[in-house]
């Protein structure tokens, strides 16, 4: 059973989540890739603000295909985490709660989760095409001559999601390997 959760995310919700729990996300989530966190980051280390309220936000691993006639949106699969861990701690440490995508952390990334209570979320990779049916709305917000890697606003109901990595340090990755591992005699 999926636990309904609605954005932005707080402590309170946090404390509430364990790794495995699959969620349903219903409220403002951004994407953002590698382009766009080197942007903001660079942008933090200039003193400048945000395009948005990093405080209690999520962002999604994603820049997603070009849309279909009538459609808001492309197909919209999570990319691999990893390409943001240099940047996701400095993200993390002003008021990010929430990361999506697909793939394992890093230790520094996972370490600075527990610190500062945030978590990462894992997306059903290969299956952009049905995910996109939860984005209600699209809203490029900045950098949009990146492209595909714009920072965008989406509204979502129900996007679904398991948490990886929760706000205790567990590692739902690690705890599926440790599970199945075959034991030597």
């Amino acid at each position: 059973m999926s636990k309904k959760v609605m954005l932005p995310l707080t402590d309170e919700v946090l404390e509430d989540l364990k790794t495995g729990d699959n969620l349903l996300l219903t409220g403002v989530i951004y994407t953002a890739r590698d382009a766009a966190h080197k942007r903001m980051v660079e942008a933090l280390d200039q003193g400048k603000p945000l395009p948005f309220d990093i405080k209690g936000a999520t962002i999604y691993y994603m820049g997603p295909t070009p849309a279909r006639p009538g459609m808001i949106i492309g197909s919209a699969g999570p990319t691999t985490s990893g390409r943001m861990d240099a940047y996701a701690p400095r993200l993390i440490a002003e008021g990010l709660k929430g990361m999506i995508g697909k793939g394992s952390r890093s230790k520094a990334v996972k370490d600075t989760m527990v610190k500062h209570k945030a978590v990462y979320l894992g997306a059903i990779g290969g299956a952009g095409a049905i995910v996109f049916k939860s984005i209600k709305r699209v809203e490029v917000i900045a950098y949009e001559e990146l492209g595909a890697e714009a920072l965008r606003r989406l509204e979502v109901e129900d996007f679904p999601v398991t948490v990886v990595n929760d706000i205790y340090g567990g590692d739902l990755y690690e705890e599926g390997k440790a599970k199945y591992q075959v034991k030597a005699s």
